[in-house]
């Protein structure tokens, strides 16, 4: 029997990727720039240790498909973030990878043209070079690591890393999250389990070893010490989660597992069921909340665009709105402006008064 018929059976083909090193070395981190990543992962510690009282909020476009809308957001949300600093830690939400239910486009990462050609090579290459010209921006960014090699490729430039909902209870992702050197949340389950985010903080606690790629693109064994920044975030489930009584709920199971009171609220998905007009509605609901005492709620994410809504992927590219989302719905950025500087001006007293 050929060899070929018991390997490879349902692969067409196969190409070879530049490693880690070489597409960081294209597109390097100089050390000022590593220490000013350095510093934003230093100051999500703060507030996810207490020690900060800030908000942080992840916010940004549900996924990125167009680098100069991006960056375009990037500049409005970098000059805003320098107006309400003192109450609010603003992370821009910088998604490359969709994960999918069944099929559909699966982010800039694997198909940066839109058009199912599939040039991932390219895709990681414009993907780093966005996330280099957010950090020279002085913006710290935000993004889900869904397939576990690509960190090796952008993850010296990223502040703060989502487990999604259809991964949190994955082992390769729990491991994976135990040796990224930046924080992670892990939201709760699409059916609104909360207990499959709080046992994945407890895995990624630990030590683990497991297979991957090294910075050379070979196969290597990891062996981490464990993150002790996880933190559950609550997207909603069945029905949404974000009301003083699932707060209260997460709060119990958390200590009840013996882990931090730390809760990031994610006003879009199922909270707002997935109507972008709903976002609104949580994110003022959570700052009621923390207006009321609440310590636990220690951040918000908003999907939001320059924007307003979403369009599907047209067959003519040129037919692309700019600054819309092709995935799930957003804010547009003056419904998100309004919404951040509300913010602001709520919580500044709240912060004076200690």
């Amino acid at each position: 029997m050929p060899y070929s018929e018991v390997i490879n059976v349902n692969i067409v083909s196969h190409s070879i990727l530049p490693s880690p090193q070489e597409v960081m070395e294209t597109l390097p981190l100089t050390s000022p720039l590593q220490e000013r990543v350095a510093g934003y992962r230093r100051a999500v510690q703060r507030v996810l240790d207490g020690e900060d009282r800030r908000l942080l909020v992840v916010v940004g476009p549900c996924s990125i498909h167009d680098p100069e809308a991006a960056l375009e957001y990037g500049r409005r949300l970098k000059a805003l973030s320098e107006e309400v600093s003192d109450t609010l830690l603003l992370i821009m939400r910088v998604y490359f990878e969709k994960p999918r239910t069944v099929a559909g486009w699966k982010g800039f990462l694997n198909d940066p043209n839109l058009d199912d050609s599939f040039r991932i090579e390219e895709g990681l290459l414009r993907a780093r070079r966005l996330l280099l010209q957010l950090v020279e921006l002085g913006l710290p960014s935000g993004t889900e690591a869904l397939d576990p090699i690509t960190p090796q490729f952008l993850g010296d430039l990223v502040t703060w890393t989502a487990i999604g909902a259809r991964t949190t209870e994955s082992q390769t992702h729990r491991e994976m999250a135990s040796g990224l050197s930046t924080p992670v949340a892990f939201k709760n389950g699409t059916d609104g389990n909360i207990e499959v985010a709080i046992n994945a903080i407890r895995s990624a606690s630990a030590p683990h070893r497991f297979l991957g790629i090294n910075a050379e693109g070979r196969c290597a064994v990891f062996h981490t010490r464990g993150n002790r920044y996880g933190h559950v975030v609550l997207r909603g489930g069945a029905s949404p989660n974000y009301d003083r009584d699932s707060i209260a709920a997460c709060e119990a199971r958390l200590r009840g597992a013996g882990l931090p009171e730390r809760i990031v609220v994610d006003c879009s998905h199922a909270n707002s069921a997935k109507d972008p007009e709903r976002q609104p509605v949580v994110f003022r609901d959570c700052l009621d909340q923390i207006a009321g005492g609440n310590r636990s709620i220690v951040g918000l994410m908003l999907e939001s665009h320059l924007f307003p809504g979403r369009q599907e992927i047209p067959a003519d590219l040129g037919q692309l709105r700019y600054g819309v989302s092709v995935t799930d719905p957003c804010i547009g950025w003056e419904a998100t402006e309004t919404l951040l500087r509300d913010a602001h001006q709520r919580l500044a007293p709240l912060f004076r008064k200690g």
